[in-house]
């Protein structure tokens, strides 16, 4: 007999919360939280909450959602109502959102990043949830593509040789995209150590800017280049290896390979040849998501993404914000 879905709680009825599968084809993968556990099937989607009226009764018009309210407070809810509350409100009210999430002790909470804008509040909210031994999963999205964990792999298992060094690009704040980035960078690389930054660029945020850095993992050098997010969105990543060079293109969209092989005009050298590119699978990353947060709560798994892995991302962010506006203002 198959265990009753688990019940969930979205606060925030914006974009990631759904939004960004409405209109998109039923077979599509779900880009959301509200999509992610609607394909699975092993979830119920019981309450949502946003102060927005009408994008709260959209939304949960488009996913049956049974309750709904202005805020948490409004929703009426007791302890143990939920077993998953998912968090995706603006960054700014995380905090708020929390701490009522806390307050009704379900099994997980699924907050999306960064999980605060401070490196101390985000220290302090992991702790707590640890205290009350409430599972804490971050959406680091890419932690869940199948062909990003498969790299990972590989390059653990030296398939590619040694790594030279690696390229990121990205724009639109070194916390909140950057931090998608530098969580990316940790689990292929392993943990990163700041060198040195550049001149930062307010290209969105009043408070978070984008910032180019030097960084190393172990030996290896890691440049972190900057785009304009007035200009395009931009997060690509390429990895230079004994073997081959892989890139990252369009977030995760795409992927071009590229091995090294015998030059075919000069005797007795290599060079790399054309690659193939392919599609990458960072769609399907929400509902793998979905599957790793049911299998933690329901039999115990490992989080792809929590708290603490969050946090060792923050810390750099934190890092190389402080350096580039100290030096900025130098």
């Amino acid at each position: 007999m198959s265990p009753p879905p688990l019940r969930i709680l979205i606060i925030g009825c914006g974009n990631m919360a759904g939004g960004f599968d409405a209109g998109r084809p039923a077979d599509a993968p779900p880009l959301t939280h509200a999509g992610a556990f609607a394909r699975h099937g092993g979830f119920s989607l019981l309450a949502c909450v946003d102060p927005d009226e009408i994008r709260r009764d959209e939304f949960a018009a488009r996913w049956n959602v049974p309750r709904n309210a202005a805020s948490v407070a409004d929703l009426n809810a007791r302890r143990g109502d939920f077993d998953i509350i998912s968090i995706c409100s603006p960054t700014a009210l995380h905090p708020e959102h929390l701490a009522a999430a806390l307050e009704l002790e379900p099994r997980l909470i699924f907050c999306e990043k960064p999980v605060t804008p401070g490196l101390a509040q985000t220290e302090a909210w992991v702790q707590a949830c640890e205290d009350k031994g409430i599972l804490l999963a971050i959406n680091h999205t890419r932690r869940w593509a199948p062909d990003v964990r498969r790299l990972a792999d590989e390059l653990a298992g030296n398939a590619w040789g040694r790594i030279r060094s690696v390229v990121g690009h990205y724009n639109k704040g070194i916390l909140n995209n950057g931090g998608h980035m530098i969580d990316l960078l940790h689990l292929l690389l392993g943990r990163l150590e700041l060198v040195q930054t550049g001149q930062p660029s307010w290209d969105f945020w009043d408070t978070d800017p984008t910032v180019p850095a030097m960084l190393r993992a172990g030996d290896v050098p890691v440049s972190l280049n900057v785009a304009h997010a007035a200009d395009y969105a931009h997060f690509e990543l390429q990895l230079i290896t004994e073997k081959g060079i892989v890139t990252m293109e369009d977030g995760g969209m795409n992927w071009r390979v590229r091995h090294a092989i015998a030059s075919p005009h000069f005797k007795g050298y290599h060079a790399l040849n054309e690659g193939t590119r392919t599609a990458g699978q960072y769609p399907q990353a929400m509902l793998a998501a979905a599957t790793n947060l049911h299998a933690a709560v329901t039999n115990g798994d490992a989080l792809a993404s929590d708290g603490r892995s969050a946090l060792a991302a923050q810390h750099i962010c934190e890092q190389i914000r402080l350096s580039a506006i100290g030096s900025a203002s130098t």
